[in-house]
């Protein structure tokens, strides 16, 4: 209703939101009256009632909900129960931690659009040029702890743009923006859901490295299956496949066949690995004068391996992240090797 009456009395300022919303009119899957139709009425949505439902979402109970909100946990329930009410389906499935169902995952993907859509729109009207940008993106560790900010900060910073981002494993990243946890993801998965875009952004090399100590004391003959059986493996987290799926390859080894740490991060990860704790793939652009120092060295070097990333985000958006998703296209392969 805001963005409509704000629009009706100011069409000078809001051209370019014109194309926004008449994509939003075609693009059916954003459509508030297709996704929350019940018989066929239009439901108008009441922000406590969604404030509520983001809330159980956000942090996994109606009672950390209420906490957060300042309300009890009976009105947490009741705000919740109205809307699903309204909206003629269930929205939570009540397990620990609370998650949303199909219904509650697409209204949170429309909640995330409209508020950016909103804000960016009340700062054009308001003739606040320097009104930043919220992104809420998830990315995994090695872009963030490698090429993210080299390659973009000149952007960020131009379009005045605050972050708000979630590190996931690089293959889960695109559960977040799926479930409306996020705008925009760095992922590995090429193929766009319904209503987004891919963009690939360049690939990142990753070589499986130890330090000279830790191989001379468990490769001294090479790496093999029945020294790698032994030889304790350094992982970000328990999602983190790229040196399970390594020894699953080269090997045979199932994952639990061996010992493996579990250090999250990019740098802490690389840490564990330079200082002799275990052995695991590193991105090149973290390790590059180690390597070429002999800090590191090399246990596979006919098999390094290429990680193709993608920027996905949705379709329909205002022009503010429009531009900078465009951005973020251009300015990746700049540092990463081209797709």
């Amino acid at each position: 209703m805001l963005l409509a009456n704000a629009a009706a009395g100011c069409d000078e300022k809001v051209r370019d939101y014109g194309a926004v919303l008449a994509s939003i009119d075609e693009a059916k899957y954003f459509l508030p009256n297709q996704i929350f139709s019940y018989a066929g009425a239009r439901v108008n949505l009441d922000p406590k009632q969604t404030e509520a439902f983001r809330a159980v979402i956000k942090s996994g109970s109606f009672e950390q909900a209420a906490q957060r909100l300042h309300l009890t946990p009976p009105a947490i329930s009741q705000r919740v129960r109205a809307l699903e009410s309204a909206l003629g389906s269930a929205l939570i499935v009540r397990s620990r931690p609370c998650r949303p169902t199909e219904t509650g995952q697409r209204l949170l993907q429309y909640l995330k659009r409209a508020t950016l859509l909103e804000a960016d729109l009340l700062a054009e009207l308001a003739e606040r040029s320097d009104a930043p940008l919220v992104v809420v993106a998830a990315l995994n560790a090695d872009s963030l702890g490698t090429w993210f900010f080299p390659a973009l900060a000149e952007v960020l910073i131009r379009e005045r743009v605050l972050l708000d981002l979630t590190v996931e494993d690089q293959d889960h990243t695109y559960s977040l923006l799926e479930t409306g946890l996020a705008i925009g993801c760095i992922s590995t998965e090429p193929k766009p859901m319904r209503g987004c875009t891919a963009s690939a952004l360049g690939s990142m090399r990753y070589r499986l490295v130890a330090s000279a100590a830790f191989r001379d004391q468990h490769f001294p003959s090479g790496m093999t299956r029945a020294a790698a059986r032994k030889a304790p493996v350094v992982a970000y987290t328990r999602k983190d496949t790229l040196q399970s799926s390594f020894l699953l390859r080269r090997f045979g080894l199932p994952e639990g066949a061996y010992p493996c740490h579990y250090v999250p991060g990019a740098e802490p990860h690389f840490n564990a690995i330079r200082y002799g704790l275990g052995y695991g793939m590193v991105p090149e652009l973290l390790m590059r004068e180690a390597l070429s120092g002999g800090e590191v060295v090399d246990l596979a070097a006919d098999e390094p391996l290429d990680l193709a990333l993608y920027w996905h985000t949705w379709k329909v958006q205002s022009p503010r992240m429009e531009h900078l998703s465009r951005q973020i296209v251009e300015a990746a392969p700049r540092i990463l090797a081209r797709p």
